[in-house]
Order: structure tokens, then C-alpha cells, then sequence
């Protein structure tokens, strides 16, 4: 595959191996943009079983809020690019104080330009909770969904992740295609 994709669905959902594997389908080795910050043991702990599951074939990046420079010092790259997740990039975006709105539309703009090879994006679904009950939570709800949208409009694929199982909702050929992964059972 080539072309951008986005991987949305909700925490758990499957999204970051899913796009491991549409990542690994092209020839090694990947670059992994982790947004994520390490404030914890469980984040840690998190980390560590993610690059475990990678393995050597991946050049990893940490960068939780400059993510559009390192993008663009990237996306002439011939590698497979994962930013994993876009979701704790906005979050980290609006605690540092920063004009999310204009990232979003920097980092739209970086990845409309043609890659011979792919570039996936992992993001969380999150407006189908409640409404949140204070300002911070509802602007990054908000933002969320809006980032959502925007990632959606220009990247070629998007697939949306359900109990492990993925939905390619967008392809370069339009419509929406839906194929589902089964078992065979007795």
C-alpha cells in the first residue's frame, strides 16, 4: 500500500497493531513517531511490550508535541512511516498551550504530498462517551473529533478498527468497502 492512512477506533480496539501490519507489508525498515510521553510505570510498561512486539526492524522517534518538523524532515524518506497516536499529540498540544487547530492543518498539508511508500496514523475515536463535565475535556473532545475529520479528508485510506477486527471505510477508489476477518467454525 501506499498513500496515507488513518487507523481511528476506540482505546483498545486493535488500531496500533493493525497498522503495524499495514506498515509492514512494504519492505524494512519502519519509522515509528511515538507522541506518547513516559510520566509513569504503566506507560512504561506500555512502551516497552509496543517496541518488544516491533522488534529491530523499526527506527523509533519520540516527539510528543513537534511532531509536523520531524514529519517533514521525514516524508522524503523511501521508509514506512507509523505515528502512533495523533490522539495524545492534540492532548499534549492543548496541556502545552499550543494552537492545535494550526498543527492539524501543518501536519494536513505535510502529508497531502505523494510518498512512494506508506505513512499510517493511529488515532482514537472518542466522542461516543458522555459529555464530559469540564472545559478542558470537552475542547479536547472536540479538537479530537475535528482532527478526526480533517486526517480523514486527506489521507487516502481509512480503516476503522472494532474488536480487532478492521473496516476500510475510505480507499483511493471511493465508497465505502467493509471486509471482515472470520473463522471458519463448526
Amino acid at each position: 500500500m501506499t498513500g496515507s492512512h488513518l487507523v481511528i477506533g476506540g482505546a483498545k480496539s486493535g488500531k496500533s497493531l493493525h497498522a503495524e501490519k499495514i506498515i509492514s507489508a512494504a519492505p524494512p525498515p519502519y519509522v515509528y513517531i511515538a507522541t506518547a510521553e513516559v510520566l509513569d510505570d504503566e506507560m512504561a510498561e506500555k512502551v516497552k511490550r509496543h517496541k518488544e512486539r516491533r522488534g529491530n526492524n523499526w527506527i523509533t522517534y519520540e516527539e510528543p508535541l513537534k511532531l509536523n518538523e520531524l514529519l517533514e524532515n521525514l516524508i522524503q524518506t523511501p521508509h514506512p512511516i507509523l505515528v502512533d497516536c495523533i490522539t495524545l499529540w492534540i492532548s499534549n498540544l492543548l496541556i502545552a498551550g499550543k494552537d492545535v487547530e494550526a498543527h492539524v492543518e501543518r501536519l494536513c498539508s505535510t502529508i497531502s504530498h505523494q510518498r512512494s511508500s506508506p505513512i499510517v496514523f493511529v488515532s482514537n475515536e472518542v466522542g461516543w462517551g458522555i459529555v464530559p463535565d469540564n472545559e478542558l475535556a470537552r475542547r479536547f473532545r472536540d479538537v479530537a473529533g475535528w482532527t478526526n475529520q480533517k486526517l480523514a479528508s486527506v489521507c487516502t485510506h481509512v480503516t476503522w478498527m472494532v474488536a480487532g477486527i478492521p473496516i476500510l471505510i475510505k480507499h483511493p477508489r471511493g465508497g465505502m468497502v467493509i471486509y471482515l476477518k472470520t473463522t471458519e467454525q463448526e
